[in-house]
């Protein structure tokens, strides 16, 4: 057992360390480490598997810190046990430009930050994935081999943002009972008391969703230590409502916001330093106290050992199953099953909607790759995300590969990326693509981390029809290709959907939205290349006859219309050539030669895309011609929507003869 007074010298590392660091870079959180610092003292102490020498153990417990805005609780955690990333300097350099200690926890930017946290309530929702993978690994490698527990420490602002609900609902529907959330239950907000805004029984609310909720004095080590036990045998989620005092020990600003994100200022550092008995020079820990935390970061070690131990006598094929999941390499048989389904579809010429296209490659690729993990915020037969593969995962049965995420679309983006975090599944899901807005803010986060979660987006423009407006993505390609390190992907069959089903499953640096229609289209490719053409995210579908005078750029469903007034201004003896541009994003990576050789010098130019015009500029030129949106849509029958608004192989013919006859020229 741990004494008191030993207890409480460890924790006060941890406060003196977050003070300190915030007071040297003038700017900061200090209130939540000096509040928090018993239970995460408790936990990493007493409870936590991981191995400081080996960071990325894949059993390891996952310690979510989704009030990242006390990043220097976990700084200074992963300082006192021992992760070689974060020295005394990174803490020295605290928020400044280059250091691993940013002002919110980055993912990639120094080992033990398991996810980037900030965005309130994002990592409790990252946490709901990580205990879904670590339930889904379980049954599929046993738990000799995947085993262990996700922590979230969570504040009231993640609980009052709206993903909150989402997460936690789902987290108790399927009865997550390995996930422990431990609620920073302070009363305090940036304005002030928390009851000047919100007065929700918390607890209640988590046990009307399956949880089950304890309540502690947060700064009690015995409390703290007993309801982890009790979290850990419940067969239930468990929030750990922890009662503790912001900026606890600071003398005139502890229990207040003045301790929540601001320095402390120097005579209240001094005044804390009195009150807890702290007498060492900032950024100095005593030797006593540094060994207490280092021992603990030792002795974390000899569990990963017995671990090891444990798979080196698994079965063979099992074991290299689970070394190459938790690699990230897509398994050997893809390649070859991919190629002979592009072969079938050359053959083939499927006239398709891009959305069952995208279920048939998915088809291919589910009996190819064992650890996609599937699913649709209550879009199932809309978004066709489902295939003969991926039975429903239950809350008691989690050997399924398809789960009923809900009307959760931003919770489901958000556990996403806690499952591509964790590691050892490829998670895609499925709304409609208007819905990216409400998926959005977790989308960004995959990007901003470089993880593989896979967006699959249908309905994807007017073409969708009679639902209308409100259902009708307009400005959505452009919002999500402004997004840096965000994948694009926007086929214009079925052969271009399955190689963009390629490329994202491929791609283990950025996440991927692929835009699919509910309209059908007739196949634009059809001739199998053994190259993957939409790779370099533009390409020259159709040369024109002679020299081009018009160059027609086009995505998705708008590549039939390009064709079909290429054939027009053909006709009209103007040599007209046609680019697809599956994606843009890729297409502006290539080097500047291949972005010249597709443009081209075609003294017209045109895009054509059922979305507004932003983004094609760098193509086309501000004086090229746009056929597109330019309003929100209308409800009726997609054709005549197209009409409607112009976009049809007749606008596009007028565009360009318009132009060729006032001689213009493209500068």
């Amino acid at each position: 057992m741990t004494s008191r007074e030993k207890h409480d010298r460890m924790a006060n590392a941890i406060r003196f360390l977050s003070m300190d660091a915030v007071e040297a870079a003038n700017s900061g959180h200090p209130g939540l480490p000096m509040g928090a610092a018993d239970i995460a003292t408790v936990l990493f102490s007493k409870f936590m598997k991981f191995d400081p020498m080996n960071p990325q153990w894949p059993d390891r417990d996952r310690f979510v810190l989704s009030a990242g805005h006390g990043s220097m609780l976990l700084y200074s955690l992963l300082y006192l046990l021992g992760y070689e990333d974060i020295t005394i300097d990174e803490i020295r350099n605290f928020r400044q430009l280059g250091s691993k200690t940013a002002g919110h926890p980055e993912y990639g930017h120094a080992a033990g930050i398991e996810t980037t946290t900030g965005p309130l309530g994002q990592g409790l929702a990252n946490g709901v994935g990580m205990a879904l993978a670590e339930r889904k690994l379980a049954a599929e490698f046993g738990e000799e081999l995947v085993d262990h527990y996700t922590y979230v420490l969570a504040g009231d602002g993640c609980l009052m943002e709206g993903i909150s609900q989402e997460a936690l609902t789902l987290a108790g529907h399927l009865k997550l009972s390995k996930l422990i959330v431990f609620w920073d239950d302070n009363g305090i907000s940036i304005d002030g008391k928390v009851s000047l805004s919100d007065s929700t029984d918390q607890q209640a609310r988590f046990e009307a969703s399956g949880w089950e909720t304890i309540s502690i004095d947060g700064h009690d080590p015995d409390a703290i230590a007993s309801a982890i036990e009790r979290a850990r045998s419940s067969d239930a989620p468990t929030l750990i409502a922890c009662r503790t005092t912001i900026g606890f020990g600071a003398p005139n600003k502890a229990g207040t916001s003045k301790a929540h994100g601001s320095p402390l200022g120097a005579e209240e550092i001094a005044g804390a330093r009195e009150a807890l008995g702290w007498t060492a020079e900032p950024f100095d820990v005593p030797s006593e106290i540094l060994d207490d935390w280092r021992v603990v970061g030792l002795n974390a070690g000899k569990q990963r050992i017995a671990w090891q131990d444990r798979l080196a006598d698994a079965d063979a094929t099992l074991r290299g199953e689970f070394e190459r999941r938790m690699r990230g390499d897509l398994p050997a048989g893809l390649e070859t099953a991919m190629e002979a389904y592009k072969k079938k579809l050359a053959a083939d010429r499927p006239t398709l909607a891009t959305r069952k296209s995208s279920e048939n490659t998915l088809e291919v690729i589910n009996a190819a790759v064992p650890e996609t993990l599937g699913g649709s915020a209550d879009l199932t037969g809309s978004n066709n995300t489902k295939t003969s593969q991926t039975a429903n995962v239950t809350p008691d049965d989690f050997s399924g590969r398809y789960i009923h995420y809900g009307i959760r679309e931003h919770g489901m983006a958000a556990a996403m990326n806690g499952i591509a975090l964790h590691g050892g599944l490829i998670p895609y899901g499925g709304t409609f693509l208007v819905f990216s807005d409400y998926a959005r803010p977790a989308m960004r986060l995959a990007s901003l981390m470089g993880i593989r979660s896979i967006f699959v987006m249908t309905h994807d423009s007017i073409g969708l029809g009679e639902d209308g407006p409100t259902h009708q993505p307009v400005e959505h390609l452009a919002a999500l290709r402004a997004i840096p390190n965000h994948m694009v992907y926007r086929p214009a069959d079925a052969m271009e959907t399955a190689e963009c089903w390629e490329l994202a499953l491929a791609s283990d640096t950025a996440p991927s939205t692929l835009a699919l229609t509910r309209q059908n289209l007739a196949a634009a490719r059809t001739e199998y290349s053994a190259d993957n053409r939409s790779a370099r995210g533009a390409y020259e579908l159709a040369p024109a006859s002679d020299d081009a005078i018009v160059s027609i750029f086009a995505s998705g469903s708008e590549v039939e219309i390009a064709l079909a007034a290429k054939s027009a201004l053909e006709a009209n003896g103007h040599p007209t050539r046609v680019v697809s541009v599956p994606c843009m994003d890729l297409f502006l990576a290539q080097s500047a030669e291949y972005r010249e050789a597709i443009i081209g010098s075609a003294k017209v130019r045109i895009a054509v895309e059922a979305g507004i015009r932003q983004g094609w500029d760098g193509i086309i030129g501000h004086d090229g011609a746009f056929i597109g949106m330019d309003s929100f849509g209308a409800s009726g029958p997609y054709k005549e929507l197209y009409a409607h608004f112009g976009i049809t192989p007749e606008a596009v013919v007028d565009a360009a003869e318009t132009r060729i006859h006032d001689g213009h020229q493209h500068q």
